[in-house]
């Protein structure tokens, strides 16, 4: 059986493990304030996140992601070099890497861009986790949770 791990990449994002017993555990992204005050990622905690516990082969689904319209060009090589990290990260433990971008996984759940829909429905498939989705600044453990459970069942582990 295999562990899936759901990521939803940036700073606001999270990394969920759902194991084959269907128990989920979320971790926000691992951010520090860098000495100049800006949000970094802390790639120490990140590496140690994603060191495989157990003997259970694991998976990693990340959100496929791109730049967008509007966004200035230093937050964007910022976002940039999170998505890169957390591939590193991923990378770094041998673990496969399947990308899926949102359309996909959302269209999948027949979801739309509201990050509240998200975490009804991350609510309703994970009861036992529902305190983890309650404030609206909980998408993205929402949404690593739900890219987790596509992961599951779209490679039927």
């Amino acid at each position: 059986m295999t562990v899936i791990i759901g990521i939803d990449p940036g700073f606001s994002g999270a990394v969920a493990f759902l194991w084959p017993d269907m128990k989920l555990e979320i971790h926000d992204m691992p951010v520090l304030k860098n000495a100049k005050g800006k949000t970094e990622l802390n790639l120490h905690i990140l590496h140690e996140l994603m060191t495989p516990e157990g003997d259970e082969p694991h998976m990693a689904f990340i959100e496929q992601v791109a730049a967008m319209r509007g966004q200035g060009v230093s937050s964007m090589f910022r976002f940039g070099e999170t998505y890169g990290a957390t591939q590193m990260a991923v990378a770094a433990h041998k673990i496969p890497i399947q990308y899926v971008t949102p359309a996909k996984w959302k269209g999948y759940f027949r979801l739309n861009r509201d990050k509240g829909v998200s975490r009804g429905l991350a609510t309703q498939r994970f009861p036992d986790c529902a305190k983890m989705f309650e404030r609206v600044k909980d998408d993205g453990r929402a949404e690593a949770a739900l890219i987790a459970l596509y992961g599951k069942e779209m490679s039927n582990v």
